[in-house]
């Protein structure tokens, strides 16, 4: 069955349906901008993954297109990274090759762009063919959360859907935004991962602790090994000192 609804926003009517991507289309196979998006993007689903909280209902995926037919016209976007709670697992168990919202699972939750020096219209809020990014995910798909992030600069902009149009929102007193979606927040880190030394999105959770990647948490886990063995020699040193053997305790 093939969901569909009306948008009568701003006095234009759309007829938008959720239906399967034929197998013969072509989807768009433009290259990544630059190596810097494809790093952000994995190290945002890693943290996440290393907490455990990313199931196998879960979708998070970068660049991989979001479909829905507007006007009886295909329309793909693929954000730089998304988020749906609830997907249904394909069968046979295969590769994406492309996810349609409501016919395969929940709306994205969140969407992310990552500006480059190519103008990719982040910012579009064109309701013509071909639509503009903030648009189709305003109006269309309309998901609640969407990041527009600018790696150079290491600025970031939350906008949030409210009553069916996006507001911009404002960072706490640490610069992160409360995801709801994911009960964390997101914000902007600056240091060095894989070989980048720049501006990274993180997540931080409730109580305000830094999700760590697993470098870091292997890091922690050296850090506390070697706690351990000096706490060790302290003690043997202290029972040496009132004549025993830490060996035959």
């Amino acid at each position: 069955m093939v969901a569909q609804f009306r948008s009568d926003i701003h006095q234009l009517t759309y007829t938008v349906t959720w239906e399967k991507l034929p197998d013969d289309y072509l989807l768009p196979d433009d290259p990544v901008e630059n190596t810097s998006q494809p790093l952000i993007a994995a190290a945002l689903r890693e943290s996440l993954e290393l907490q455990g909280r990313l199931t196998s209902e879960n979708l998070v995926a970068s660049n991989l297109g979001i479909c829905a037919t507007v006007n009886n016209r295909t329309t793909v976007k693929a954000p730089d990274w998304f988020y749906a709670h609830r997907v249904i697992p394909l069968d046979p168990p295969r590769s994406r090759r492309s996810y349609t919202p409501r016919l395969e699972g929940d709306n994205p939750a969140i969407v992310m762009e990552f500006l480059s020096e190519t103008d990719g219209g982040e910012y579009s809020a064109r309701p013509f063919p071909p639509y503009g990014k903030l648009w189709f995910y305003e109006r269309i798909l309309q998901v609640p959360i969407y990041v527009i992030f600018e790696p150079d600069a290491g600025s970031m902009e939350v906008r949030q859907l409210v009553q069916g149009t996006y507001q911009i929102q404002t960072a706490d007193a640490e610069g992160r935004y409360w995801i709801e979606e994911l009960g964390l927040f997101l914000g902007v880190w600056s240091g060095t991962k894989a070989d980048r030394t720049g501006y990274w999105l993180r997540w931080w959770d409730r109580e305000g602790k830094l999700l760590p990647w697993g470098m870091e948490r292997v890091e922690q886990e050296r850090q506390r090994a070697e706690q351990e063995r000096q706490r060790a020699e302290r003690l043997a040193d202290y029972l040496r000192s009132q004549g025993l053997d830490p060996e035959q305790l």
